[in-house]
């Protein structure tokens, strides 16, 4: 059982342990533990054998002790665990699994039978971090991460792929890993009204899009947010001519699809480990900025007030599409 119960980009780039397990071991049934809301992503995925959910909003402890009772109850012979928290460590610990791994971050981690450091800002990526936990029984050997939209989610999405088109996601659950409304109107200005632009995101993001939108001068826009699921999202990105995105979810699934992606990274930087893994891949940021990056995980807003790393992200490198 591998265990990502973090956010939806975190549960994504978990996929890649997935690949690997499976490659190392196909005869093996395998699952996987994420947090209630992030399950769509692995809905009918071809190497699972079991989808286990933990709602943390309701009831927190009493469902954790539910988990923990049907992951006793599986009999897990290896249990790998890549969240850093005291929660999926008392899960890891006490699973009853041969064999348990996780970060040494974990407050339960002197429970495990291996762990290692999850260091962050040595230009190594997320995967590569995670594969380190099973590297002891497989090799260094680093999958990338892989969803797999249905072929119901293929036919939704293919009455909007009869023209070139673009997909842009605006929002980010965090201000300063967004780009600023105004970047992203000047970014639709720049595409050929003969290219559909297509706005993704969640149903909360469709006021933003739509007043992106309204303002751009673009005549070809559709927004989409709240209309599909991540694995449709996949679908309709997989074949786009370029997917815009942020620091946050979508970038995720541009690369576990292997879809074109040009990524702005504003408050954040990609030597944190959480850049695009698609083989066409763009990353713009603004560099020469003392206060960049401010965070890990970005702000609700910019700690100095300017937010400069998003109003002066220069869009000239951006091609015309």
């Amino acid at each position: 059982m591998v265990i990502q119960t973090a956010f939806i980009g975190d549960a994504i780039l978990a996929s890649s342990l997935l690949e690997k397990l499976h490659s190392c071991f196909p005869k093996a049934n395998i699952s996987i533990l994420v947090r209630k809301g992030n399950e769509s992503i692995y809905e009918n995925h071809p190497f699972l054998k079991q989808l286990l959910v933990w709602n943390k909003k309701e009831n927190k402890f009493k469902n954790l002790f539910g988990i923990l009772s049907k992951i006793r109850k599986n009999k897990y012979d290896c249990v790998i665990n890549c969240h850093r928290y005291a929660s999926s460590g008392f899960l890891t610990a006490f699973s009853g699994a041969r064999h348990t791994a996780g970060f040494k971050e974990n407050p339960f981690s002197f429970m495990f039978n291996f762990n290692t450091k999850h260091i962050i800002g040595n230009g190594m990526h997320e995967t590569e971090r995670y594969n380190q936990l099973i590297e002891d029984f497989t090799d260094t050997i680093v999958f990338k991460p892989k969803l797999y939209p249905s072929s119901t989610d293929l036919e939704t999405v293919k009455p909007f792929q009869n023209t070139t088109y673009v997909c842009m996601a605006p929002a980010s659950v965090w201000f300063t890993k967004q780009l600023p409304k105004q970047k992203w109107i000047e970014l639709c200005n720049k595409i050929s009204n003969d290219t559909t632009i297509y706005f993704l995101g969640a149903p909360t993001d469709k006021v933003l899009c739509e007043e992106i939108r309204t303002a751009s001068t673009h005549k070809n826009i559709t927004v989409l947010a709240g209309q599909l699921t991540l694995l449709q999202s996949c679908a309709l990105m997989q074949k786009s001519k370029m997917n815009y995105v942020n620091d946050s979810a979508p970038l995720h699934l541009a690369s576990a699809t292997n879809a074109p992606a040009t990524a702005f990274f504003t408050s954040t930087v990609p030597a944190f480990g959480f850049g695009p893994l698609s083989d066409h891949s763009t990353i713009l940021g603004v560099e020469g900025l003392k206060c960049r990056p401010c965070g890990l995980h970005g702000y609700k807003a910019c700690p100095l007030g300017h937010f400069n790393c998003g109003h002066l992200m220069n869009l000239s490198a951006v091609e015309n599409e």
